[in-house]
């Protein structure tokens, strides 16, 4: 056949996609001329070839065009691109835009000088905001939100009540001179007692300089307190030593816990470190639980930090007031005892890991209070303290601690250790000189999981073996005021309990976790021919709401060593083991916040072979509900 070629078959069908290539080509050609027809102008006169918003269509110009000569209204822009007349007008060939800004063009006169505009705080006031100086967490120039004078001088109005109803068992004995009813003739009486008390303080506080990284330049502060107690017992003679006042007793007392100024000395780094200084009666605890030296004292403080805030440091110099017998506030209307304390600490963060800080501390406490005798409020003595010779002591001690808090991975750690060495002229029992060389050791474990807090606690306390030696081996602290194994929901930590029949003193003080013997943890002196303690005790936080905790704790309490106690009673073989102390406790806050707290306990000493012989048929309990409003 004509055409055909047998021996290349192929050759006819790639002539046919040729032809069929060629005619789209040209299809597509024609279209994409007419699409080049149609241009688009922008709003400075170029006419361009692709569409933007605003571009308006008009008809591209003709492809052999000649260019227009420099200068000429025709001449195009850039990349050829063919203009209107009105071009050669413009600087760089492109014309004005159409539309004049209706704004003049600023001159150097339209600049005013510099305005003076509000502080950060006062400017707020401009825009309308208010202060409500009932709401603490909102605008209020009572805390400290806006300056009172300067630009940085601010005042803090702190209000806080705190309402507390106590019932309580404790070993009462039966009035001496006077018994409740005739023909009472046994040691002990009737040991329910009922507590009230109700303090109300009130801190002031003005300080100049922005605490946003730093100390405040200056700080001025006075708290007082305001606190009115009524008690009620079952026996004469167990609330005062007139058997005339009854069972019942009403006291008031207005202490000042707080009056110092702190003045910030100098910043010695670039984030802030800093040294200060503060003089008057001011708060101070010597290690992380209270376990030494925690109270509001008149004293002198240097204070600081280095290393950007990972090492302070306390320098400090305390001169103890006496305190007030009912309400254990400050009592400015008596003479300063004569009693130092003076202290060094210094605490490194991160040592020896991360998030766990250590601190070591140095106490001296110098009492020269041998020649004093002195009565409470209620008529007993309590120094020098009843209890042996019933003589007043001098004596220097130094108390060498660590004191580590922080955590190791997710296990929470807070440990303590003191050695306590010193001398006395006189010890409780022996009328002559006496070394003092005791012990203390504490360690709180404890591990979270999810909303429950579970803790492990071990305290010991060294006794005195031999209350008739030259060596005092029983370890007591100047002023403890622990939070450690229930603190003031446990029965053993809270309440006093008299060693009746051995002298007007008390196994342990309020609030204590020492069995010191001391007539009165306010108003006594340390007591170092003591019979120690020991305890382990288990506990747990739980969380179930994030206003509502509870609060569950168990001890199990031993004397160190009972020889004082069996000197001091006159009475052999009595054990070493105290007895169990569970207590539960409710706190709740409404608010979720500190302004409303509302504490609730109860707690019970199961009393050990020691207690029993001690103070027999009993197992005594405390109750405690304590309400505190914040503002």
């Amino acid at each position: 056949m004509r055409g055909s070629n047998p021996r290349h078959p192929g050759r006819r069908g790639t002539s046919a996609c040729l032809r069929y290539a060629l005619v789209l080509v040209g299809s597509l050609g024609l279209s994409v001329s007419a699409l080049a027809d149609t241009c688009y102008k922008d709003d400075t006169g170029r006419i361009v070839r692709r569409r933007q918003p605003g571009f308006q269509p008009v008809p591209c110009p003709p492809a052999g065009s000649a260019a227009p000569a420099p200068g000429s209204a025709s001449q195009g822009g850039p990349g050829g691109t063919v203009q209107g007349p009105e071009a050669a007008t413009f600087p760089g060939g492109r014309r004005a835009p159409e539309s004049v800004s209706p704004l003049p063009r600023p001159q150097l006169t339209d600049y005013a000088a510099a305005i003076p505009l509000p502080d950060r705080w006062r400017i707020m006031d401009s825009l309308g905001y208010r202060n409500n100086l009932l709401d603490p967490y909102n605008r209020n120039v009572l805390k400290a939100d806006k300056p009172v004078f300067g630009d940085d001088g601010f005042f803090n109005l702190g209000l806080i009540s705190d309402s507390r109803f106590e019932s309580r068992e404790l070993p009462t004995a039966v009035g001496g001179s006077s018994t409740r009813f005739p023909g009472e003739n046994d040691i002990f009486g009737r040991s329910r007692q009922e507590v009230f008390s109700q303090s109300l303080a009130t801190e002031f506080v003005l300080f100049k300089g922005d605490t946003v990284f730093r100390p405040p330049d200056y700080e001025l502060r006075f708290t007082p307190v305001f606190n009115f107690n009524h008690a009620s017992i079952g026996e004469v003679m167990g609330l005062n030593v007139d058997p005339r006042t009854g069972r019942t007793r009403s006291d008031h007392h207005i202490g000042i816990q707080e009056a110092f100024v702190d003045a910030h000395i100098r910043n010695v780094s670039d984030r802030f470190d800093f040294d200060s200084v503060r003089f008057g009666i001011q708060p101070f605890s010597s290690d992380f639980r209270g376990f030494l030296f925690q109270d509001d004292q008149l004293g002198a403080r240097l204070f600081g930090t280095r290393d950007n805030n990972r090492m302070q440091y306390n320098i400090a110099w305390f001169r103890l007031l006496e305190k007030d017998t009912n309400s254990g506030l400050n009592d400015l209307g008596q003479r300063l005892r004569d009693d130092d304390v003076f202290v060094f600490n210094l605490y490194r963060q991160d040592l020896p890991v991360t998030g766990f800080t250590s601190q070591v501390t140095v106490l001296y406490n110098r009492d020269r209070e041998a020649g004093d005798v002195h009565y409470d409020s209620n008529g007993f003595l309590v120094r020098p303290a009843p209890l042996g010779l019933e003589k007043g002591r001098n004596f220097d001690v130094v108390y060498l601690g660590y004191n580590g808090d922080g955590h190791f991975g997710r296990l929470n750690l807070t440990a303590s250790a003191y050695y306590a060495v010193g001398t006395e002229n006189r010890s409780t029992f022996e009328d002559r000189h006496t070394r003092i060389s005791a012990f203390f050791a504490a360690s709180e474990l404890s591990a979270d999981f999810n909303w429950v807090r579970t803790r492990l606690s071990f305290l010991y306390a060294s006794g005195d073996r031999n209350p008739y030696d030259d060596k005092d081996t029983g370890f007591d602290a100047v002023f403890d005021n622990p939070q450690f194994a229930g603190s003031d929901t446990s029965y053993f930590v809270h309440e006093a309990v008299p060693l009746v029949g051995g002298g007007g003193v008390a196994l342990s003080g309020v609030n204590s976790l020492l069995n010191s013997l001391r007539s009165s943890k306010d108003e006594g002196q340390s007591n170092f021919t003591n019979p120690g303690t020991v305890l382990a005790g288990v506990g747990a936080d739980f969380d179930v709401l994030p206003t509502l905790r509870v609060t569950l704790n168990a001890n199990d309490v031993y004397f160190a060593n009972t020889a004082v106690v069996e000197a001091a009673r006159n009475q052999g073989s009595i054990s070493k083991h105290v007895g169990e102390d569970l207590s539960a406790s409710l706190i709740y806050r409404p608010l979720d916040s500190q302004n409303i707290v509302i504490r609730a306990s109860y707690a019970r000493m199961i009393a050990g072979d020691a207690l029993k012989a001690l103070f027999p048929r009993q197992d005594p309990d405390y109750v405690l509900f304590n309400l505190l409003l914040a503002y």
